[in-house]
């Protein structure tokens, strides 16, 4: 690595953890400056502003997963299975160390603006309408209200185990743990392809209403 690009990656390091301890609002380019040991002119040529830096980090972060969640997607065929999907869409991000991202996560999942702004309209939005489609079309019977709703309790899942994976072990007596990726994605997958193929809404009240009219067949032939 050059030192121009080793300037870039320390800026971006210490930009990342400073942004995860104290908050993105909180961290200044002063701070960041002398925690990565370099001068503001080079946060200036690399970054030219500190919302471009915010950027860089959080780009750095979830466009290589993205890139991968595709190549996995466009790797399982033209009609993949719920599971493949699924494995596309969990696999990038849940085999990363998760320890280095953690606390950056958690500071934009607990602002909710920040998550809208600068991570679902700049680089989900698009990988989010790729999954539900390739969704849409492995379970035709869905709507695509029922598909958002089921959409977002997977990634709310992802998420849950992205951040609080590491107590995890402690919490479970040791019971769960996800040391091993392969095998953390194959619960979760199992998991959410079942909650995927429930009854649409529809179908869950055509049932509820058959039991019912049977409920009262039985008690008029009981009278």
């Amino acid at each position: 690595m050059n030192d121009t690009a080793d300037t870039k990656t320390r800026i971006l390091d210490s930009a990342e953890k400073l942004f995860g301890l104290n908050g993105i609002e909180e961290t200044s380019l002063r701070d960041i400056t002398a925690h990565a040991q370099v001068n503001l002119a080079a946060v200036n040529y690399h970054f030219q502003s500190k919302d471009s830096l915010v950027d860089s980090v959080i780009a750095r972060r979830i466009e290589p997963v993205n890139r991968r969640r595709l190549e996995m997607l466009d790797a399982a065929g033209p009609e993949p299975t719920v599971e493949q999907i699924l494995t596309a869409f969990l696999t990038p991000p849940l085999e990363i160390r998760l320890e280095s991202v953690v606390p950056l996560l958690g500071r934009i999942l607990s602002n909710p603006n920040l998550f809208l702004d600068r991570v679902y309209k700049r680089h989900f939005a698009l990988i989010s309408e790729r999954f539900r489609a390739a969704l849409g079309k492995a379970l035709p019977d869905l709507s695509r209200r029922e598909l958002l709703w089921r959409q977002m309790f997977m990634v709310g899942s992802m998420t849950h185990v992205m951040v609080l994976g590491q107590i995890l072990p402690a919490v479970t007596d040791g019971v769960c743990d996800i040391s091993d990726p392969a095998e953390l994605v194959g619960h979760a997958v199992r998991f959410l392809a079942a909650g995927f193929r429930a009854p649409s809404e529809a179908a869950a009240r055509r049932a509820t209403a058959g039991q019912k009219d049977a409920g009262q067949k039985e008690l008029q032939c009981a009278g």
